[in-house]
């Protein structure tokens, strides 16, 4: 694949742009995720009016979210870029997105932002982070329920000189071991790049899939669909997210067992359970773009074979 393009670490002091670029969020969830931004050492900028507004489904329309994302990546004081939720309406900004492509910022999201974190790998290979929201995780404290791994989320914003190790937490339905670079992200919101000018390629990567609330048979129907388009073609690993709220009402196929029904006979190491994007433990933060390698035997380990950001 093609060198990625890395964002400038973050430092102790560091202003951050929250940023609300899909669904309307609550101003009480966000107070609590900006005041755990402080306590990591950073400083959260943000326009009230912007962060919190409602339209529809959207927080803002399309053309005001679009400004303030292209804002934020072109104004100096701010190091990064922390999204406040997901939820819907990140796919709204891609056909008129237009950044100055050699100039990443730190990009923070998962669940919907999927779609952004794709287009921008797709296009200039920017180096993005599937991790915790200010609204989404932060808000919960590091450690805790509905929470986020701190240690993660500090060294991959941070670490500029080697890589480092991710106890994935799960467990390895088929186990093996396989080198390359990570991508993917929430299921469904990956599932609607294919036949888009930025759909997602996975030849050499090691995919993250993950999601909630969906039925077992719509799991299995998404990762059919991901099967038959040649998505998994060239993969040389899978971790799944513990997809909390998708347990079959009837007592039916687990997720579990439909995920290793359908990508075991790939051959490749599947580790089922970590505890990325949705999930109800404290959330791992996973870099997007670099090269990694997935060790699935018991919890699973990703080993990360880089830094994320440069100095």
């Amino acid at each position: 694949m093609p060198q990625p393009l890395k964002p400038h670490a973050l430092r102790a002091g560091d202003a951050v742009r929250v940023l609300s670029l899909a669904s309307p969020v609550n101003a009480d969830r966000v107070a609590s995720g900006c005041e755990e931004l402080r306590r990591l050492g950073y400083v959260p900028k943000l326009d009230e009016k912007s962060v919190l507004a409602s339209d529809g489904f959207f927080a803002g329309s399309t053309k005001e979210r679009l400004g303030a994302m292209l804002g934020a990546l072109a104004e100096p004081e701010t190091r990064a870029i922390f999204c406040s939720r997901g939820g819907y309406g990140s796919n709204y900004l891609l056909d008129d997105f237009r950044p100055a492509p050699e100039a990443p910022k730190i990009f923070v999201g998962f669940s919907d932002l999927t779609s952004l974190q794709i287009f921008v790998w797709m296009k200039f290979r920017w180096v993005t982070f599937y991790g915790p929201m200010v609204a989404a995780g932060l808000d919960c404290g590091a450690g805790g329920a509905h929470g986020y791994d701190r240690e993660s989320l500090v060294r991959a914003l941070t670490e500029t000189k080697k890589g480092w190790s991710l106890d994935l937490k799960g467990e390895s339905i088929c186990v093996g071991e396989g080198s390359g670079v990570v991508l993917g992200g929430c299921l469904t919101i990956m599932e609607a790049t294919l036949g888009t000018p930025w759909e997602l390629e996975t030849d050499g990567s090691i995919l993250l899939l993950e999601d909630r609330g969906m039925k077992p048979y719509q799991v299995d129907r998404s990762l059919m669909h991901l099967k038959q388009a040649g998505k998994f073609r060239g993969v040389v690993g899978i971790v799944l997210g513990d997809f909390p709220e998708c347990e079959a009402a009837d007592g039916g196929e687990p997720v579990k067992e439909i995920a290793r029904r359908i990508l075991a006979p790939l051959g490749i190491p599947v580790v089922w359970g970590a505890p990325i994007g949705h999930t109800a433990r404290p959330m791992l933060t996973v870099p997007l773009g670099v090269r990694a390698r997935l060790s699935a035997v018991g919890t699973g380990c990703l080993d990360i074979l880089e830094p994320a950001v440069i100095a």
